[in-house]
């Protein structure tokens, strides 16, 4: 249930992301200056040229939300899957060579992660400067320890396994082996991590823009939209609110897709109801 569910709310994200140039009614960045913090149709006094509002320079927030997707997902799909490549080809050099290899980037692994994960994106953002590729930039320094350290442990097991040891015997050489015998083995724990970073990198996307570290001010991204809603959030809290929901449903749609793929993939878990 959990697999369906989160495939389904990350269905329907990408599906607003790719479609977004059809279905947004407005230009994102267009201000309407006659029709500002319009209210979303299910309340008096809105306008169904603006299905769910506008914002305080009379933007419309449905087309930002659904232009805010691309930017999210974007930075989701690109930061994680370079974050998954770093730090799993890590994980296995270390859990397969083993000895000095391992402990090296074991203490590297280690160190990285005595630094507060947002703290030192910030940082690095400061660092690096504004732009949508420098944030995929720092949430993949950020975050390979995520998967290094996780997916080591578990090649710390493939490895003493008794097929891998055959394969060692048939004569396979130890890049041959890892490929074909220890990274097939933890695919699925690559997987789910995978999934589950998509949803943590969606929050760093938002956090950066927030801040005015990640994209510019004028840019429909989620964070932007609820830093633009602060100041109008009693008289008019959907300009907030609508960014938090996406954001929400999003992370959510990751974490159960990432849930639900451990436990479909798990031995141990398969034949039983979620």
């Amino acid at each position: 249930m959990k697999l369906w569910i989160g495939a389904c709310l990350v269905a329907m994200v990408v599906l607003a992301a790719l479609a977004a140039p059809a279905l947004a009614p407005h230009d994102p960045v267009e201000m309407d200056l006659l029709n500002i913090l319009l209210p979303p149709f299910w309340q008096a006094g809105a306008d169904p040229a603006f299905p769910l509002g506008t914002d305080a320079l009379g933007r419309c927030l449905l087309s930002r939300l659904l232009y805010g997707a691309r930017i999210a997902l974007t930075v989701a799909f690109v930061a994680a899957t370079a974050a998954a490549v770093v730090g799993s080809a890590l994980a296995v050099l270390a859990g397969y060579r083993g000895g000095w290899v391992d402990w090296l980037i074991s203490r590297a692994i280690d160190v990285w992660m005595s630094f507060p994960p947002v703290v030192l994106s910030l940082i690095l953002m400061v660092a690096f400067g504004v732009g949508l590729w420098n944030v995929v930039a720092a949430i993949v320094l950020v975050d390979w320890t995520r998967f290094a350290r996780v997916v080591r442990a578990e090649v710390l097991v493939v490895v003493r396994r008794d097929y891998v040891a055959a394969a060692r015997l048939s004569g396979f050489s130890h890049l041959r082996t890892a490929l074909r015998e220890v990274v097939p083995a933890v695919a699925p724990l690559m997987l789910t991590l995978l999934s589950l970073e998509m949803g943590i990198a969606v929050v760093v996307e938002a956090i950066l823009s927030f801040v005015g570290l990640s994209v510019g001010p004028t840019v429909p991204a989620w964070g932007v939209m609820i830093a633009d809603g602060r100041s109008d959030m009693v008289q008019h809290p959907y300009g907030l609110l609508l960014p938090v929901l996406a954001i929400l449903a999003t992370v959510l749609g990751f974490n159960l897709l990432g849930d639900g793929l451990r436990q479909k993939l798990n031995p141990q878990h398969r034949g039983r109801t979620p």
